[in-house]
């Protein structure tokens, strides 16, 4: 059912929707990441080319002073920017992603998200490896230059995703995504761009410590996923609230439960952004009631006027 799952043809299909954003330090404006956010997304390094000859007009600060004091006579260091970086994408196919109150369950969203991430790192010539995980399995990709490897990726996204169901029980909630981060960081040595798509659910100390040791060596972005339905509640109806094991109703006429909801809300959306902002990782807020693209158009670039 649309909105409820997606398979990996769906998946490969968002290739063409995989433009106008990028991840590069130069952001439009608008971009959640222009400004004081871009020293956050270094982008390629340079590496090291050749030794040359000083030219009129050449930065001194370029100056190979061994060389030159070696031969007496100025020499320059070359340097170009990388072909490419690796790009590491954390999927979230969790149980608490199985849940949507309208277009598309948040599941779903994390893995178009992802799959947009894949595809225009690709395009941009950059490695793409991935992490899935839900609350008992993991599957990892170290980063390949390649489609084949997207579409293996995206498989894997799909194969995860088409094993939520209403009737499965609560995983280990924060424990796994922790699990999930420090595979990650085994597998981001340093200068990756590590992208991680989630809720956040279960966050805890472990989390932000896990995220901060990341972004000491690599590059960080969060795309915080969420559902509309908790900050615009129905003013009747009954709230049906369970941990896996227990289930509870809360009745959405009455007041105080509807106050006490929205502090909650409130607090959690908070508390995200203060150690998120505290660690120097910049969050995307997507909502699974919009469509994905879109979303990352108005975010991470503009909107399209026809071409890439």
């Amino acid at each position: 059912m649309q909105g409820v799952s997606v398979d990996a043809a769906e998946l490969a299909a968002l290739e063409r929707a995989a433009c106008g954003f990028h991840f590069l330090p130069r952001q439009p404006v608008q971009s959640v990441l222009a400004g004081r956010h871009a020293s956050h997304v270094r982008g390629r390094g340079l590496s090291f080319e050749e030794v040359r000859p000083y030219l009129s007009g050449d930065d001194i600060r370029s100056m190979d002073w061994r060389v030159t004091a070696r031969t007496g006579k100025p020499f320059v260091r070359v340097y170009a920017e990388e072909k490419d970086r690796p790009v590491l994408v954390l999927v979230d196919q969790r149980i608490n992603m199985f849940f949507g109150s309208r277009r598309a369950m948040k599941s779903v969203c994390a893995a178009q998200a992802a799959a947009l991430v894949a595809w225009r790192a690709l395009s941009e010539g950059d490695r793409v490896g991935g992490m899935v995980f839900g609350d008992e399995m993991f599957w990892e990709q170290a980063p390949r230059r390649s489609r084949p490897a997207v579409q293996h990726l995206l498989g894997e996204v799909a194969r995860m995703n088409a094993a939520l169901h209403a009737d499965a029980p609560a995983g280990e909630g924060g424990a796994q995504l922790n699990r999930a981060l420090e595979r990650a960081q085994r597998l981001a040595t340093h200068d990756f761009l590590v992208v991680v798509v989630s809720d956040f659910d279960g966050y805890d100390a472990r989390t932000r410590e896990l995220m901060l040791g990341m972004r000491a060596r690599n590059d960080v972005l969060t795309m915080l996923v969420h559902d509309p339905f908790l900050d615009r509640l129905p003013g009747s109806g009954q709230l049906v609230v369970s941990d896996g094991v227990l289930q509870v109703e809360l009745g959405l006429g009455r007041e105080a439960i509807r106050r006490a909801i929205a502090g909650f809300v409130d607090a959690r959306s908070r508390e995200l952004l203060a150690w998120h902002r505290g660690i120097g990782v910049p969050l995307l807020p997507l909502s699974a009631a919009e469509d994905v693209p879109l979303q990352l158009r108005r975010l991470l670039g503009q909107p399209l006027r026809g071409g890439r």
